[in-house]
């Protein structure tokens, strides 16, 4: 499997731009496929230089209802004309983030591209084919990111904390390993992974992912108290991590010091091989 990180908050070299958001480009056995689309059309810049032909890609998953996850889907639309995208039923509610002064600022996915009839709405628990499965409705409440108290929804014409029932993760099996991909893990990456063992009976070989430790509204790092809980969690697990976007560079390096080498950051223009 190779995964390019065509957007990330940082760069690896002066080469790529960056900006506050994710893509991934995913090459398994059977597909060529992107995992969330930035906030603009830099994935698709960036692609180019390296050597990702957007046309071809065959399917598309989006995190969750948030601009700097699908932020480039007109984009994306335009560029390519057969993949399907799959989204969570909710995914184009209307969200938004608290600003500094009061301010509500909208971060809700463009409602009017659902017209373009490319969208798969997916449900609690979605297999694609046997290399890919989504999955949401995450029940648990360990260790959720404080940063999501910043973070709306509209509901009954009221804006209410946002419950990211929108939020769905994604799940690759190949050669008989796995490798869970979590956009920003509003729900709490502790979450996600065990729900996913529900599913597999086994923790991820793999995790890629923000884990959202890094509060942008506030510009405010999470507790160091709960970082260190997450670390030792993901080092008991024996799963092997990559993390970027929302968790931040200090909460990255606090996970660095409890988990080692099993560990690291993945940066715009970053080249991964895995799982084969």
């Amino acid at each position: 499997m190779i995964i390019k990180a065509l957007v990330e908050n940082t760069s690896g070299s002066e080469e790529f731009k960056s900006e506050h958001g994710l893509c991934l480009y995913i090459e398994t056995l059977n597909h060529k496929f992107l995992f969330d689309l930035g906030a603009s059309s830099l994935f698709a810049e960036n692609a180019k230089k390296l050597g990702v032909d957007i046309s071809e890609v065959d399917l598309v998953v989006i995190s969750h209802g948030h601009d700097d996850h699908g932020g480039g889907l007109k984009t994306f639309l335009n560029v390519n004309s057969k993949a399907k995208i799959y989204v969570n039923r909710q995914a184009f509610a209307k969200h938004y983030a608290n600003r500094p002064g009061g301010k509500k600022a909208n971060i809700g996915l463009d409602e009017s591209l659902v017209q373009s009839g490319r969208f798969i709405f997916a449900g609690e628990h979605l297999i694609i084919d046997e290399e890919l499965e989504l999955f949401s409705n995450i029940k648990g409440k360990k260790l959720i990111p404080s940063g999501n108290q910043d973070l709306l929804m509209e509901s009954g014409g009221l804006l209410v904390q946002d419950d990211f029932s929108h939020e769905q993760n994604l799940i690759i099996s190949e050669g008989g390993k796995t490798l869970l991909i979590a956009g920003c893990a509003h729900n709490g990456i502790v979450n996600i992974i065990d729900h996913m063992i529900e599913i597999k009976h086994s923790p991820p070989h793999y995790v890629i992912g923000g884990f959202h430790l890094y509060n942008r509204s506030a510009d405010k790092y999470e507790d160091p108290v709960l970082i260190n809980l997450i670390g030792l969690y993901l080092k008991d697990t024996g799963s092997f991590c990559y993390t970027c976007h929302c968790t931040g560079i200090e909460p990255y390096q606090r996970l660095k010091e409890i988990m080692k080498e099993k560990i690291k950051y993945l940066s715009t223009g970053s080249r991964l091989k895995i799982l084969s």
